[in-house]
């Protein structure tokens, strides 16, 4: 059923147009709620649509009263924490599907280049053959910087001491309007990517597009035109994906006003965790060792008796197959060097299915392009970096333009109760 309550063993349920009725709003904002955590959804049974808790959508329009009549709300957005306004992304849960400006992420990263698909990001206009170019004092210090690390430091950390060095080399950093962001964000993103070592000895030249740039520093095999493709697609697809921890933590940033560079190395730092930016790397090593071992049923079964999730399978907000994930299998199944990486992932989701039917997620897929290019398991990481970084600015965009410091929840103290004597010892 789509209409009315759900039916069997979903009885004591809601369909998405109740639960929207209830609340005073369209389809569309229900699922923003459900993409940004303020609802949860679930698969009606053998039916289309997903059906919801009735008492979490009582809670919610409760909240929304409160806010309305003036008291404080967890989610509200005058508060600032819970819901937070934007019109960058627009998450579609029920239909595994998601949105940059209204149109669909997946023919954008389909039919445009990264740089291109920025831009519209950024502006809501298309530039046919945008170029992005690193100025010269910002890059020189980033590379000065990320040059100096220790010879084993991964892309990652180079890139996050590039971020800060070319932050400090820009006179008009803390200028905030929105040309001079703007400006700042497309000299910072190739700084991100020209200030890594070439892998191979050798740097592409700057004229090239950041996928090119990008893939000379991750692996020293030659760029073939396949995998070139599927480099620039992930790049566009990954470049936002709503309010995930690091997009957060940007906002927070830019809630302070901090420059653009601050917001974005406040950014890649949330992302510096096995649970958001490292996940593709945990998928590399996994797909590593099916290839090593010949099949993934001692893998998985490695996992599983760890009681460790498989790496690169399912998504909170996906039920199916993440929209990411699927154009990238695609194109890499185009390419003849990832076959046996392709293979390894296929084999993967098949094995696991016989204990948790779950879809291939992005991370999945940015292993097996990692894996069959002989790029390191970081890898991953940084090309999810370097795309989200055009999201990350689009955001602090956006949070420049609302109330300082909105970014304010409330702690709820759970300690000893005050006051309390002074501790004995001590003293001066």
């Amino acid at each position: 059923m789509t209409d009315g309550t759900a039916g069997g063993g979903e009885r004591e349920r809601i369909s998405t147009r109740e639960a929207a009725d209830r609340l005073g709003v369209k389809p569309e904002t229900l699922y923003a709620y459900v993409s940004r955590g303020l609802l949860g959804s679930r698969r009606a049974a053998g039916a289309r649509g997903s059906t919801f808790d009735p008492s979490e959508v009582a809670a919610l329009a409760a909240r929304g009263r409160a806010a309305t009549a003036g008291a404080p709300a967890s989610g509200d957005t005058e508060g600032g924490w819970g819901r937070i306004r934007t019109g960058i992304t627009l998450i579609d849960p029920a239909a595994d599907s998601y949105a940059f400006r209204g149109v669909d992420a997946v023919a954008l990263a389909e039919a445009y280049a990264y740089e291109e698909v920025a831009e519209w990001l950024w502006t809501g206009e298309l530039v046919p053959g945008v170029h992005f170019t690193a100025p010269p004092a910002p890059l020189a210090a980033a590379r000065a910087a990320a040059g100096a690390l220790p010879a084993g430091s991964g892309p990652m950390d180079r890139m996050r001491v590039a971020v800060i060095a070319a932050g400090g080399a820009d006179p008009l950093r803390f200028d905030l309007a929105r040309d001079a962001v703007l400006g700042s964000a497309r000299g910072l993103i190739p700084t991100l990517v020209d200030a890594l070592p070439p892998a191979g000895g050798e740097a592409v030249d700057s004229a090239a597009p950041i996928a090119r740039r990008l893939w000379s520093r991750l692996t020293a095999r030659d760029a073939d035109p396949g995998s070139l493709r599927v480099l620039d697609a992930a790049l566009a697809l990954l470049i936002d994906h709503d309010l995930a921890a690091s997009t957060l933590a940007v906002r927070v940033a830019a809630s302070a006003r901090a420059h653009p560079y601050a917001a974005v190395s406040a950014g890649l730092g949330a992302l510096d965790g096995p649970l958001h930016g490292q996940a593709s790397a945990l998928a590399h090593r996994m797909l590593r060792d099916v290839l090593d071992q010949g099949g993934a049923g001692p893998v998985v079964a490695a996992h599983l008796r760890a009681g460790q999730r498989v790496p690169g399978l399912g998504h909170r907000l996906y039920r199916g197959e993440d929209p990411r994930a699927r154009l990238l299998l695609a194109r890499l199944a185009e390419v003849p060097a990832a076959a046996d990486a392709l293979a390894a992932a296929r084999d993967t989701v098949a094995t696991a299915a016989r204990h948790t039917p779950l879809h291939a997620n992005v991370d999945l897929a940015l292993a097996v392009l990692s894996v069959a290019s002989d790029m390191p398991a970081e890898a991953g990481e940084a090309i999810f970096a370097v795309g989200r970084t055009a999201g990350w600015v689009a955001h602090a965009l956006e949070e420049y333009g609302e109330r300082a410091l909105r970014m304010r929840p409330t702690g709820i103290y759970v300690g000893p109760a005050a006051p309390r004597p002074l501790p004995p010892g001590g003293g001066r």
